[in-house]
C-alpha cells in the first residue's frame, strides 16, 4: 500500500506541473491589439495593487496571531499557521495572475470562434483550480510528515481560513462596490452599456471580477479543501488504526488526480453548447475518482470499518458534488423556469422582480440542504462520524475541476469587457457574450458547491472540536448551550449586515466619483475624452480594505470570547448555530443574487422587450440589489463558518482550561 503522505505529495507536484503547463499555453496565445493590451494592463495593475495593499494590511495581523498561537498553543502550530497563510495567499495570487492575462487572450481568440475561446478561458481557470489543489496537497502532506502528528495541522487550516476570510470579504466589497457604482450611473442614469469605456468605474469593475471571483474564491475553496481533509484525519485518530488517518489524505490526492483527467475532456461539440462541456469534465472526474477510490480502499485492511462502507462514503461525497452543481444550475440558469419567472416578474416593475428573486433564493435552500442531510445520514449509518468526515473530504477532493469551471467566469467576463471597450466587431462580442452568460451560471453553481463544502467541512471540524473538548452531547436544556446557540445563529446575520452596509458605503463613493467625472470632464459622455479609471480603482481598494476590519475581527474574537468566558459547551452551541444559520443564509443570498443577475441577462437576450425596456430597467435594479448578496455577503459566510470552527479548534485546549468561565 502506497504511503498516503507520499501519494499526496506526488499528486501535488504533478498537479502544480500541470498548472504550469496550462499557464504556459495560455500565456503563449496572442494578446490582441495595442488597445486591447492597454485595457488588460490597466486591469492587471488594479488587481495587483489591491492584492499588494491587502497583504500589507494583513501582515501585522498575521504576525500578532502567530505570536499568540506560538505562545498559547505551540511553536509547531504557529509555524503551520504561517504556512497556511502563505499557501492560501499564493493559491489566489497564482490564479489571479493568469486570469488577468488570459482575459485579453480570450477576447482575441473569440475572433476565431467559440471553440478556441472556450478552450483558452477554461485552461486559464484550470490554472487556479490546479494550483490551489496542488499547494493544498503539498502543504498538508509535508507538514504531517515533518511534525509526525496532526495537532500542528490545525494551525495550517486556521492560516488558510484567515486568508480566505479576508480575501472573500475584501475582494467581495471591492468587486460589488465597483459593479454597483458603475451600474447605477452608467446603466441607470446614463443609459450606456455595461462595459462602455466612457464609464470611469469600468476598469474597477473588471478588476473586481478577478480579486473577488478568482483570488477570493481560490482562497475560499483552498481553505475548505485543506481543513476538511485535516478534520477527517483528526476524526480518524479516534479509531485507533493508522489507516483511518491516512485515508482522507489519499482520497484527496485521488480526487485531484481525477480532476486533471476530467479537465482534459472539457470542450464544446458541434452544437456549440458550453455547459455540457463542463458537465463532461465533472462527470469524467467523478467516474475516475470512484474507480481509483474503489481500488485503493478495497486493497486496504481495516477492522473498525469495512472498506466497502468507506467507499460508500466516498460515493456520497461525489454524489453531493454533482447534485449541488445540478441544483444550483437549475435555480440560476437562463435555461430554466426559476430565472425566467424572475425575468417575467420584472415586466410589472422592480418591486415584483425583487420579490420573485427573494422567493427563489429562499426556496433554493431546500434541495441542497436535503442532499447534504441525505449524505450525512447515509455516511453516518455505514461508517459513523468518521464516515461523515470522509464524505466531506471526498466532496472537496474534486475542488480542482470545480474551481477551474468557476475561474472561467471572471476571465470571460473580462474578455467581454475588453472586447467592448476596444471596439471589436459584433461577431466577436457574440462569442464573448455567450461565454460570459455561461460564466454567470458557472460562478453561481460553484458557489453552491463552495457553500455545501463549507457546511460539510465545518461539520467535520465541529466533530473534531467535540473530540478535543471531550464533549459527547449538546444539551439544549443547558443555559450556556442555549446562549451559545443563539449567538451562533445571530452571527451570520450581523456579519452579512456589516458587509452589505460596507458595499453600500463604498458604492456611494464610486457613484459620486463617476457622476463627478461625467460632470467635470468635458467630452466624456461624447467619447471625446478619457475617463480617470485609476481614481475609481483607488476608491474601491481603500474602502474595501478599511471595511473588512470589523467583520474579520468579529469572526475571530466572538468564538474566543464565548469559549473563554462562557465555556466549551457554550462554544459548541455557537458552532452548531453558525453552521446551520450560515448555510441557509448563504444559499438564499447567492441563489437570489444569481437569479436576479441572469434574469437581467435573459431580458438582454431579447425577451420581454430586451435592452432599454421597462422590464430591463426593473431587472437592473434587482441585479443591483443582488450583487452584494451573491458576491460579497453570501460567499463570505463560507469563510465565516470555517474561521469560527478552526479558531475554536486551535484554541480548544486553552478554552477547556480557562479559569474565567461564567458557567
Amino acid at each position: 500500500m502506497i504511503d498516503a503522505a507520499l501519494l499526496a505529495f506526488g499528486a501535488g507536484i504533478v498537479t502544480l506541473i500541470y498548472a504550469a503547463f496550462l499557464a504556459f499555453r495560455v500565456l503563449s496565445a496572442p494578446a490582441g491589439s495595442d488597445k486591447m493590451r492597454d485595457i488588460a494592463k490597466a486591469i492587471q495593475e488594479g488587481a495587483n495593487a489591491f492584492l499588494l495593499r491587502q497583504y500589507k494590511t494583513l501582515a501585522p495581523i498575521v504576525v500578532i496571531l502567530f505570536i499568540l498561537i506560538a505562545v498559547g498553543v505551540g511553536v509547531p502550530t504557529g509555524l503551520a499557521f504561517l504556512a497556511g497563510v502563505i499557501s492560501s495567499a499564493l493559491a489566489g495570487y497564482i490564479g489571479m495572475q493568469v486570469s488577468v492575462r488570459a482575459n485579453v487572450r480570450v477576447a482575441e481568440a473569440a475572433k476565431k470562434g467559440m471553440k478556441p475561446a472556450l478552450g483558452l478561458a477554461f485552461r486559464g481557470g484550470a490554472v487556479t483550480g490546479m494550483a490551489l489543489a496542488g499547494l493544498g496537497l503539498i502543504g498538508v502532506s509535508v507538514l504531517y510528515t515533518y511534525f509526525g502528528q496532526l495537532a500542528p495541522l490545525i494551525g495550517y487550516g486556521f492560516g488558510a481560513s484567515l486568508i480566505s476570510l479576508f480575501a472573500r470579504v475584501g475582494g467581495g466589497i471591492y468587486t460589488k462596490a465597483a459593479d454597483v457604482g458603475a451600474d447605477l450611473v452608467g446603466k441607470v442614469e446614463k443609459g450606456i452599456p455595461e462595459d462602455d469605456p466612457r464609464n470611469p468605474a469600468v476598469i474597477a469593475d473588471n478588476v473586481g471580477d478577478n480579486v473577488g471571483d478568482c483570488a477570493g474564491m481560490a482562497a475560499d475553496v483552498f481553505e475548505s479543501f485543506v481543513v476538511t481533509v485535516i478534520a477527517a484525519m483528526l476524526i480518524g485518530v479516534t479509531l485507533a488504526e493508522p489507516a483511518f488517518v491516512a485515508i482522507p489524505l489519499a482520497i484527496a490526492a485521488i480526487g485531484v488526480f481525477s480532476s486533471i483527467i476530467g479537465s482534459l475532456v472539457v470542450g464544446v461539440g458541434k452544437d456549440q453548447k458550453i455547459m455540457p462541456a463542463f458537465y463532461n469534465g465533472v462527470t469524467m472526474s467523478a467516474l475516475v475518482m470512484l474507480v481509483l477510490s474503489y481500488l485503493y480502499l478495497t486493497n486496504m485492511t481495516t477492522t473498525a470499518i469495512a472498506p466497502l462502507s468507506l467507499f460508500a462514503c466516498v460515493i456520497m461525497g461525489v454524489v453531493v458534488t454533482i447534485l449541488l452543481f445540478v441544483i444550483s444550475e437549475y435555480y440560476t440558469s437562463t435555461e430554466y423556469k426559476p430565472v425566467r419567472d424572475v425575468a417575467k416578474a420584472a415586466t410589472t416593475g422592480a418591486g415584483t422582480n425583487i420579490i420573485s428573486g427573494l422567493a427563489t433564493g429562499l426556496m433554493a435552500t431546500a434541495l441542497p440542504t436535503l442532499v447534504i442531510l441525505g449524505a450525512i445520514i447515509v455516511s453516518y449509518l455505514v461508517a459513523g462520524l468518521y464516515g461523515v468526515g470522509l464524505a466531506a473530504a471526498a466532496m472537496l477532493s474534486l475542488s480542482a475541476i470545480i474551481i477551474a469551471i468557476d475561474a472561467y467566469g471572471p476571465i470571460t467576463d473580462n474578455a467581454g469587457g475588453i472586447a467592448e471597450m476596444s471596439g471589436l466587431p459584433a461577431n466577436v462580442r457574440k462569442v464573448t457574450d455567450a461565454l460570459d452568460a455561461v460564466g454567470n451560471t458557472t460562478k453561481a453553481t460553484t458557489k453552491g458547491y463552495a457553500i455545501g463544502g463549507a457546511a460539510l467541512g465545518a461539520l467535520a471540524l465541529f466533530m473534531a472540536y467535540a473530540e478535543a473538548t471531550h464533549m459527547t452531547v449538546i444539551n439544549l436544556l443547558s443555559t450556556p448551550v442555549v446562549v451559545g446557540l443563539f449567538i451562533g445563529a445571530l452571527l451570520p446575520f450581523v456579519f452579512s449586515s456589516l458587509l452589505m452596509m460596507a458595499v453600500g458605503r463604498a458604492a456611494f463613493q464610486i457613484v459620486e466619483e463617476v457622476r463627478r467625472q461625467f460632470r467635470e470632464i468635458k467630452g466624456l459622455m461624447e467619447g471625446k475624452a478619457r475617463a480617470d479609471y485609476a481614481k475609481c480603482v483607488d476608491i474601491s481598494t481603500a474602502t474595501a480594505l478599511k471595511e473588512l476590519a470589523v467583520p474579520g475581527a468579529m469572526a475571530v474574537l466572538v468564538p474566543l470570547f464565548v469559549g473563554f468566558f462562557l465555556g466549551p459547551e457554550a462554544l459548541g452551541g455557537l458552532l452548531a448555530g453558525v453552521i446551520t444559520s450560515g448555510l441557509m443564509l448563504a444559499l438564499t443570498m447567492t441563489t437570489a443574487g444569481a437569479a436576479w443577475d441572469n434574469a437581467k441577462k435573459y431580458i438582454e437576450m431579447g425577451n420581454y422587450g430586451g435592452k432599454g425596456s421597462d422590464a430591463h430597467k426593473a431587472a437592473v435594479v434587482g441585479d443591483t440589489v443582488g450583487d452584494p448578496l451573491k458576491d460579497t455577503a453570501g460567499p463570505a459566510l463560507n469563510a465565516l463558518i470555517k474561521v469560527v470552527n478552526t479558531v475554536s479548534l486551535v484554541f480548544a485546549a486553552a478554552i477547556l482550561a480557562s479559569k474565567y468561565r461564567l458557567f
